[in-house]
């Protein structure tokens, strides 16, 4: 089997299970084409946490799940050294952050201080415990889920660490017309008649499919293309007096490649061997909408991010 061939085979299966939600599976696949973190925010019973595990299950790979809660402590994700009585010495217990695909469940019911050791470790890809470095796994992908509700007793990501995230990921209600076959799929489920996934793919046909993903031809167009979408962000006042009124801050260059990472994944998942203005404005929205900053105003009016980009969307011409 080629790379292609098994990831659109991990797309079809993830489709059929995670149904009505065709977008955030592609924002899925494009976040580990793209060797990059997801975080995924919508209301509980959407399928954010089902859509994860079900990637697990395609993947041949170490599954953990971390439960974010306001009395977890660093090393609950991380590990710790443990003192063994036997021999006199201490040995490093790894923690969930250990495996391949995390699933980073209500990561802002956390306190500060273990959302900074996760996203630390999603950074460095490696962790520090009593001065010893320990080097994390080389498929580490971290799907982190919030809730935009409840916010009692939540420790929301600061801006900063939100862009350590290649992309973010709004997940809707599934459209009315799937209602009927996600009961159909679940009830199958509960009975034993659905069907059963197909064989994981191995971790090294991941690893091609992200070396032909950096591959991609990126045209010196496109390059500006991406770039001006960015500087968009920061000088929006050169566009459009209402956009000027919307947005306090816009991105870093760590967006710019994001950006670029992630309309590349897309691209070949689309079979081109290039990038072109499409690709961009289809992965612009989850690239850009977390790395920017609303006024008041513009939370006054109802706005959100993600609309936001997509207004500048409209106001910036590709090349």
């Amino acid at each position: 089997m080629n790379p292609r061939d098994a990831i659109l085979r991990i797309s079809d299966a993830m489709n059929a299970a995670v149904i009505g939600q065709e977008t955030v599976v592609e924002r899925i696949l494009v976040a580990l084409l793209a060797n990059g973190h997801l975080l995924m925010e919508g209301l509980p019973g959407v399928a954010k946490t089902r859509s994860i595990k079900t990637l697990s299950r395609l993947i041949e790979s170490d599954f953990s799940r971390v439960q974010f809660t306001p009395d977890l402590l660093p090393s609950d994700v991380s590990g710790s050294d443990i003192y063994r009585e036997q021999t006199g010495t201490f040995d490093f217990q790894p923690g969930p952050i250990f495996g391949n695909l995390i699933l980073a469940d209500e990561i802002n019911r956390a306190p500060a201080k273990v959302q900074a050791a996760l996203l630390e470790a999603m950074e460095e890809r490696q962790i520090t415990v009593a001065g010893t470095t320990h080097k994390l796994p080389d498929l580490f992908l971290v799907l982190a889920t919030q809730n935009p509700i409840e916010q009692e007793g939540t420790y929301p990501l600061p801006e900063a660490q939100m862009d350590r995230f290649l992309l973010y990921v709004h997940v809707p209600y599934p459209p009315p017309e799937n209602e009927a076959a996600i009961l159909r799929l679940v009830r199958g489920e509960k009975v034993g008649t659905a069907a059963e996934p197909p064989p994981a793919v191995p971790q090294d046909l991941i690893f091609q499919a992200r070396q032909e993903v950096n591959e991609i031809h990126v045209a010196e167009a496109a390059e500006q293309y991406i770039v001006d979408l960015v500087v968009a962000t920061r000088h929006p006042e050169k566009l459009d007096d209402e956009l000027a009124k919307w947005i306090r801050l816009g991105a870093s260059p760590r967006g710019t490649i994001a950006l670029d990472a992630a309309a590349r994944a897309h691209a070949w998942l689309q079979g081109q061997d290039f990038v072109s203005p499409d690709n961009i404005r289809a992965v612009a929205p989850a690239c850009l909408a977390h790395r920017i900053h609303l006024t008041y105003q513009a939370e006054a009016a109802g706005k959100t991010r993600s609309e936001v980009v997509e207004a500048l969307l409209e106001k910036v011409v590709a090349v």
